[in-house]
């Protein structure tokens, strides 16, 4: 078995519960941990049989971009589904951070981890 990580992954999305989140773009952003088995592309050198990561990466924006979720749990599922739609990968934990929470307080980001 292996790990494929992407990490920090910034993209601009509709997703919220609050009526100004439903309108307006704001930044997430993605990390995601594939674990599947890399022996193959190892010992072959070729894309193929592997997982590309920039066609993942693609995918995921996709998913931030044009579909919208009042939760972030939500987006991270479906963002999970979108990783598990290989099945060479058997595992992936996904972890979406809204960098600009509509909050009061001063926080950072807010976050949600999923596996799937």
């Amino acid at each position: 078995m292996g790990l494929i990580q992407l990490r920090g992954l910034r993209l601009l999305g509709t997703h919220g519960v609050l009526p100004e989140e439903q309108q307006r773009a704001q930044p997430f952003e993605i990390d995601v941990d594939l674990e599947a088995d890399l022996t193959r592309a190892g010992e072959t050198d070729a894309l193929d049989d592997t997982i590309d990561y920039g066609a993942l990466a693609a995918m995921i924006s996709r998913v931030v971009t044009e579909e919208r979720y009042a939760l972030i749990e939500r987006l991270a599922t479906r963002i999970g589904e979108v990783c598990r739609s290989d099945p060479r990968v058997t595992r992936a934990v996904v972890t979406v951070r809204k960098l600009r929470p509509p909050v009061p307080e001063h926080l950072e980001f807010s976050a949600v981890r999923i596996e799937a």
